[in-house]
């Protein structure tokens, strides 16, 4: 099950481009990309900013005269790693958040073109604050989970088990936030919960193409959230049965 989900999640990219064209569904693309793009820029100048102070702490550690400059020129790009690492972790979860408002009416246009039925819109403010409550749980988790496999990921052997490990669990919960535009009209903040974890297969394949998208520069920090939006739409509607498999 979960295997025939991921890949039908990451074929499902391939029918969303299709939809937001037929649909012209770009106009609604605007504000999360202006976020996106605000976000991102925030994100990378920080892990400029910041990577001395921490390459300089971590070089610290190292007792010795010889071989210091070349430690503390290792550290500093381990610090720059590390920033950019968790960087990337909030980017994922503050975009979602906060284009909830946004990224809830792609989701309904899709389901009305698949369904033929109009749907009623949640309020503003009701798809913000939906959204920023899943985003911040997800985002203590995300970190919970991945600290202590980054440093697992310094060890070898270890480190490539790790380094897999760090890379699924970004790629699970960028696809929760992204089936939560879809979830948030049928299910409250439990099911939603138990809803992911029965169909974890549809969140790390939208995920996966997610994660993969935002290394694009500029377009990939401008335009991953809506696409990415569009295709786990499709997939969701498929398991919460409001559209059959056959239908797309």
């Amino acid at each position: 099950m979960f295997f025939k989900d991921f890949f039908s999640s990451i074929s499902a990219y391939s029918k969303a481009l299709k939809l937001i064209s037929k649909l012209n569904l770009w106009k609604f693309f605007f504000v999360p990309a202006l976020i996106g793009l605000f976000v991102g820029v925030g994100i990378i100048w920080m892990s400029y900013g910041f990577a001395d102070s921490i390459g300089l702490w971590i070089a610290q550690i190292w007792p010795f005269e010889w071989g210091k400059n070349g430690f503390t020129t290792l550290s500093t790009w381990i610090g720059g790693f590390i920033v950019l690492a968790f960087g990337i972790v909030a980017f994922k979860h503050i975009v979602q958040a906060f284009s909830s408002p946004f990224m809830g009416p792609v989701s309904e246009k899709i389901e009305e073109h698949l369904t033929g039925k109009q749907i009623e819109s949640n309020p503003f403010m009701v798809l913000l604050m939906r959204g920023i409550k899943i985003n911040i749980r997800n985002l203590f988790r995300e970190i919970l989970f991945t600290i202590p496999l980054m440093i697992l990921s310094f060890i070898p052997v270890l480190g490539l088990i790790a380094t897999f490990f760090i890379f699924y669990i970004q790629c699970y919960y960028a696809g929760y936030g992204n089936m939560d535009y879809t979830m948030e009209r049928y299910l409250n903040y439990d099911q939603s919960v138990k809803f992911v974890k029965k169909h974890r297969g549809i969140a790390v394949g939208n995920g996966l193409i997610f994660t993969l998208m935002l290394f694009i520069p500029i377009v990939g920090i401008a335009l991953t959230l809506p696409i990415s939006t569009v295709a786990s739409t499709i997939e969701t509607l498929k398991k919460i049965d409001i559209i059959s498999k056959e239908k797309i």
